[in-house]
């Protein structure tokens, strides 16, 4: 089943184009990352699809049910904003208590908590929200939008702002919603985080995606040359001229030291051929490892 799939999904005020034939198609159950500068249209899009605007042209469908039908299936989505907003006099228990009596659900108390321990804020249970620090409003946040278990989830910066400890928990939880079969639409400014999390990611630039793909297929359509560092036994200087020669018409560029090589190749499938060469010279080699482009990398590089 899919999840969120759009099709030339645009939106317009006057004669600026904020989101532009936007074509995207998420199966259910997937972690999706969608990046972008500030002011790519990420937050258009997500408030079109959400039912909060309208889109100039184009459609899109939610879980099965075109735009027309979206009000009927809203109660099987969450959404974690950047910035929620509570009542500063009202406890984690009772915000969530409310929302769920607003969603028509019927948890028990002990249900209710034990979304506040998965969210980690089982000691915070009944401490009002005006004593909460900037990271527990957080972690209310993503509470009350997984209150109702919801089939597909969007969450904006989800771990902005909370310490390394809960990045790790909350990190923890997304994969655990995911694996039960909810969709996730993660949008996050800690490209390490999306790099980690993600099965598939699309990176909007002025209204378009402008690339989308698992990271294996951003790396290979990234990537250039491919820099392969090679730790190995100690090399006489006879052997590292030896060396040199059987590599040259592997690689493009060769550094050959006394018991570290850096030697680099345009493709991946050279690699192989460049560990024969050590092996044919009775050369041990200790360890291999070929640098790929991290997601921050390949961010940075769009233009």
């Amino acid at each position: 089943m899919t999840a969120l799939q759009t099709n030339q999904l645009t939106k317009k005020y006057g004669k600026k184009t904020v989101v532009d034939s936007v074509n995207l198609h998420i199966p259910q159950g997937t972690i999706f990352g969608f990046l972008g500068k500030n002011g790519a249209g990420k937050s258009t899009l997500i408030n079109m699809v959400t039912g909060l605007i309208k889109p100039s042209s184009g459609s899109f469908e939610v879980l099965g049910q075109p735009e027309k039908r979206l009000e009927s299936i809203q109660k099987e989505i969450g959404v974690l904003p950047d910035y929620s907003t509570f009542y500063d006099d009202l406890t984690a228990f009772s915000h969530l208590n409310y929302f769920q009596k607003l969603l028509k659900q019927s948890l028990s108390k002990q249900e209710i908590i034990r979304v506040l321990s998965q969210v980690g804020l089982e000691d915070a249970v009944h401490v009002k929200v005006k004593k909460f620090s900037f990271g527990m409003k957080k972690k209310l946040g993503i509470a009350q939008s997984i209150i109702h278990q919801p089939k597909l989830l969007f969450l904006d910066e989800p771990t902005s702002g909370v310490d390394a400890n809960a990045v790790l928990n909350i990190h923890s939880l997304i994969k655990e919603i995911a694996a039960r079969g909810t969709t996730i639409f993660l949008t996050s400014h800690n490209l390490n985080e999306v790099e980690k999390l993600c099965d598939e990611i699309a990176i909007m630039n002025k209204g378009r995606i402008q690339t989308q793909g698992t990271m294996k297929q951003l790396r290979e359509q990234y990537q250039q040359d491919i820099v392969v560092h090679i730790h190995h036994r100690s090399l006489s200087e006879k052997e590292q001229t030896q060396l040199k020669i059987s590599l040259t018409e592997l690689a493009v560029k060769i550094e050959i030291g006394g018991d570290a090589s850096e030697i680099i190749v345009q493709s991946s499938e050279l690699i192989p051929q460049v560990n024969k060469q050590f092996v044919r010279q009775d050369i041990d080699v200790f360890g291999l490892e070929m640098e790929q482009p991290s997601l921050e990398e390949i961010f940075l590089n769009l233009e």
